[in-house]
Parts: structure tokens; C-alpha cells; sequence
């Protein structure tokens, strides 16, 4: 459905998004070039791609890390959850809420291994907090060597990523 403003569906409800800061454009967009640049087949890494998790609702992660295969490019709208690998949610002003408890409970109970939290601190740094799926309880949980990542971000999972994250707010 084309509207002319950017919007997700919650709950069988069109919600408006929120207007981002320059520095969130710049984080997301810079975030995707740090999976992209190192992913391991079969991913994809994109940005601001819908994920249907089901006819009630299809958000719209800043990032996802997902497995192309059996899925026809030229017709795909939406990523369907299963396929998906990680999400990553620049946190705003306006969205604090949905990144930090609403997107992160919807995407573990739908079996999303890995979710990314990325946030400006008091000092206008960036931190990065990584979770893992507890498969048992549908939840994520902290990563256990690195639950949050400041100056550099080093992951295995879910294929071996660095990414300097003082770089991505520079100008």
C-alpha cells in the first residue's frame, strides 16, 4: 500500500513513523555497510525493509540480516520473519518505547535469533546492545561476552562482524 508518509502496521493498525535525527539516518545507513561488507552466505543485509511477521503486523526494522533463499526478489514487499537473522533498531527519541520493549518481545516470540539496540549515551556516544534468543522462554538475553558494545563493536554471530562505532557519528 503506498502512503505518503512512512508507516508500519501494528496490531492491524497504521502507525505513522516518527521523523529521525540526521545522526540516526547516518547510524542506520553506516550500520548496514558493516555486516554487508564481511556477511556470509546466504545473507542479505538491508535497510528499512518490512518484515511480516504476520497479516496484523509488518514493522520496519532500521536493519535486518536475512536468508534470501527460496524467496522471489522482484516480488518481495516484505521479509517473512523466518527468514530473518538479526534485527537492529536505532533507538530515537520517539521510538525508545517500541525498540526497547515492544519490537524486541515481537521479534523473539517469533524465533529472530539476534537484536541489536543501538543508542546515543549521555556522552553522545554510540552503544550497541546485543541480544540473543533464548529459544526455551522466547526471550532475549544480554550476549554473554559482550552485552554492550561501546568504541567497537565485535561479533561472531550471526557471522563475524567489527564495526568502529566512534566512526559512524563522525562528520
Amino acid at each position: 500500500m503506498e502512503l505518503p508518509f512512512d508507516w508500519e502496521l501494528v496490531d492491524g493498525r497504521i502507525v505513522v513513523r516518527g521523523q529521525t535525527k540526521s545522526w540516526h539516518n547516518r547510524v542506520r545507513d553506516k550500520i548496514v555497510s558493516g555486516p554487508e561488507a564481511v556477511r556470509t552466505q546466504p545473507y542479505e543485509v538491508v535497510a528499512e525493509q518490512c518484515v511480516m511477521v504476520d497479516a496484523q503486523n509488518t514493522p520496519k526494522p532500521d536493519v535486518i540480516v536475512f536468508d534470501p533463499r527460496e524467496l522471489d526478489f522482484f516480488e518481495l514487499e516484505c521479509v517473512p520473519v523466518g527468514k530473518v537473522a538479526l534485527v537492529v533498531e536505532v533507538v530515537s527519541p520517539g521510538s525508545r518505547q517500541d525498540d526497547r520493549v515492544r519490537k524486541p518481545a515481537l521479534f523473539a516470540t517469533n524465533k529472530v535469533p539476534y537484536y541489536w539496540r543501538v543508542e546515543l549515551d549521555r556522552n553522545q556516544k554510540l552503544a550497541v546492545h546485543e541480544y540473543w534468543l533464548n529459544a526455551d522462554t522466547l526471550t532475549y538475553f544480554p550476549a554473554p561476552s559482550h552485552p554492550v558494545h561501546h568504541d567497537k563493536l565485535v561479533t561472531e554471530l550471526p557471522f563475524p562482524v567489527e564495526i568502529d562505532l566512534d566512526g559512524l557519528v563522525g562528520f
